[in-house]
This record gives C-alpha cells, structure tokens and sequence, in this order.
C-alpha cells in the first residue's frame, strides 16, 4: 500500500508542498532552484542543470517533465540515510517494492478501485478492482499504441492471487518508472535525480 514518511518531516512537507505547486504552474524558475548543481536526469550522462534542461525540454509547452514529477511527487515515498546524508526517494513504488521480486516483471498497480477487465476493452467486463496490488506483466499479450509501438494502452496482467486480465496502462507503474531522490545539503531540500531505468 502507498506509504508516505514525507509528511513525518515538516521541512521535507514544506518544501514538497512549494514544490507542487510549482510544477502545477509549471514554474521553470522555481524548479531550477531546487535542482543540485550536479542533477542526473538520465542514466546516460545527462548529468548537470543545463543537462537537465536540455534532455527535459524544459521551455517547451509540450515538456513531459511537469505531468512525470507530478505523478511522483504526489504518490509518497521513504526516507533513507547514509552515514550523515539524508535522502528522501519518491514515489512508494519505487521506494518499498519488495527486494524479492523481478521489476522487470511485476509492477504496481497505481491507484485504487481500478478495473481489472475481462478485454483490452473501456466496455470489456469487469472481473475484479484493484487498488496498489503488485501484479505480473505478461508483456507480449499487452496491447501496445499502433502509432508507437514503445507505448502500452493495455497491460495484460495476473495478481499474485491468480486472477487475470486487462488493465489501462496508465494505470499499471514499473518500480523502476521515473522517480525522484531529494538531498537535504546545507539545510536545503535539492532533486538530486530523476531517472528512469536500471
């Protein structure tokens, strides 16, 4: 189930809450502020806030960015310490998806009362609802976007209790979907991260 620690924090609560709300304005200003000057937007050297600006398009009206850091901020997340460093990664998906588990074939079911469906059909029966299951992809009966092939309408799934069928893909998150790390340097919350991948 979703689990947020950042509510346990006021100045991390603060901080997160300002931050929202720039992104719902889509406050470029604000959010390069809270970038730290070493901020890795990819796992391919994309390293650095004009890195960050450039590979997120940050200017564009069509940037991806403010819809993605929305959906992570705003589903929870853990606190993490190394040594004196304190982290806080988001979303709980990321966060608390069980050590055991393959990522690349469970994923999370992200929302609650979500349909379960008997076809990748809007109109398809209802078999069951869902809210924040761990499920098992089965990839190669999804139904992807004939336009982009990379883009999944549909995700054939099985619950880990047995029952199996269709979910709308914005539904279903990968743990190792996009995701956050805030750092607390000098008393200031900074996005250190915010990648996808492994």
């Amino acid at each position: 189930r979703p689990v947020d620690e950042g509510e346990n924090d006021a100045s991390f609560k603060a901080f997160r809450e300002k931050l929202i709300a720039a992104v719902k304005k889509r406050d470029t200003k604000y959010l390069v502020s809270v970038l730290d000057r070493n901020v890795k937007a990819s796992f391919g050297g994309d390293d650095g806030i004009e890195d960050f600006k450039r590979f997120w398009k940050i200017e564009s009206p069509n940037s991806k960015l403010w819809d993605e850091l929305l959906k992570v901020l705003t589903n929870g997340g853990k606190f993490s310490r190394e040594g004196t460093t304190v982290l806080f990664a988001a979303p709980y998906s990321y966060s608390h998806f069980p050590e055991e588990l393959d990522m690349f074939e469970y994923q999370v079911i992200f929302g609650s009362n979500v349909n379960l469906r008997a076809k990748p059909d809007e109109k398809a029966e209802i078999i069951t609802r869902l809210s924040y299951n761990i499920v098992k992809v089965d990839f190669l009966k999804s139904v992807t976007d004939p336009m982009d092939e990379t883009r999944f309408l549909w995700k054939r799934i099985e619950t880990l209790g047995g029952k199996s069928g269709f979910v709308k893909a914005e539904f279903v998150r990968s743990p190792i979907d996009f995701r956050a790390i805030f750092e607390k340097k000098n008393g200031r919350w900074k996005l250190v991260s915010f990648v996808a991948g492994d």
